[in-house]
């Protein structure tokens, strides 16, 4: 019998995708790929995976390998951003500004893509965290005089939290630009589906398949989101809650284990298939309808050529 439950687990990867502009990024456990349709046709990008928490094993310890794993996505997946944007260029080239000559003459090439990658990723956690903690505090406290409840306080907060992640997925879906990277993580989120399925990686077997994935950045990030108004709702309960400076400060000092807790979290609901998994991943899926689009067969096809590339040698290295 258990030999039989065994054979009827579905096989899930640790593969998993981020869309870039007209193009997709695949990581597998040993390499990362980049695959982009550019107009003269696909061009392909291969590295072999170096991890920085494999040189220092502290670093792969639970509850800190998430933040340390987060972050090493970002960078990463600002690189390979960079990287496909640069098959687009604009028509009309505008003329370097005096910032811009600048920045060629005291920096090289690798130099000045080091610097814009490293801006890009301060800028990118610096919003995320400005627009979703420390944002809802300051809102929260213009209306602390009116009320005498940390309770209170924390629900209204909470809500705000939830309104303004919802608000900025719904926003980011209404740009045209962004459409067409959502439909290549609809095509990300089908391919790999297929692949777990056991199918032939083709076309026609990836279309058929669902375009929502429990394992998606979006439900990795409502969950942090969640995960930080259960935390705070309990850290504020022994502190000064109507200060909104000892607050921020606390939201930030709880980001590490926020996200170490996610991560966790986001690892056995991915592990296991039961009722209360399923309920668990049921406001991640639905918020990827704002993230995802139905892809054409030709994202599809890049889709499956990126995670082709990552596949490891070794059947089942890359299960989850």
């Amino acid at each position: 019998m258990a030999n039989e439950n065994k054979a009827e687990q579905k096989f899930r990867t640790s593969i998993g995708g981020q869309a870039l502009i007209e193009g997709i990024l695949m990581r597998g456990p040993d390499k990362q790929a980049i695959v982009v349709r550019s107009p003269e046709g696909l061009v392909e990008k291969v590295e072999e995976l170096t991890l920085v928490r494999d040189r220092y094993p502290i670093l792969g310890l639970p509850l800190i390998r998430g933040a340390v794993t987060f972050v090493d996505s970002l960078v990463r997946g600002v690189k390979a951003l960079m990287f496909s944007a640069d098959y687009f260029p604009e028509e009309e080239l505008a003329q370097p500004g005096k910032f811009d000559r600048w920045l060629e003459k005291h920096f090289s090439g690798e130099k000045l893509q080091k610097l814009i990658v490293a801006l890009a990723v301060v800028l990118s956690l610096g919003l995320t965290i400005l627009l979703f903690f420390l944002l809802p505090t300051f809102l929260a406290g213009l209306i602390d005089p009116f009320i005498d409840s940390a309770a209170v306080h924390n629900l209204v907060e909470s809500v705000i939290k939830l309104l303004i992640f919802a608000g900025y997925l719904l926003l980011c879906s209404k740009q045209k630009d962004i459409q067409r990277v959502f439909q290549y993580h609809g095509a990300e989120h089908k391919t790999i589906f297929c692949y777990e399925a056991g199918l032939p990686l083709t076309v026609e077997n990836a279309r058929i398949q669902p375009r929502h994935h429990p394992r998606c950045g979006t439900s990795f990030l409502f969950v942090v989101v969640v995960v930080s108004i259960l935390v705070s709702s309990v850290v504020f309960s022994f502190v000064d809650w109507r200060n909104m400076w000892v607050r921020m400060g606390l939201h930030l000092l709880l980001l590490v284990p926020v996200i170490g807790i996610t991560y966790e979290f986001n690892r056995y609901v991915g592990r296991h298939d039961n009722p209360v998994t399923n309920f668990l991943a049921k406001p991640g899926l639905w918020l990827q309808n704002f993230t995802t689009n139905e892809p054409d067969d030709s994202m599809l096809e890049v889709a499956i050529r990126a995670l082709e590339l990552v596949i490891p040698e070794e059947k089942g290295k890359d299960e989850w």
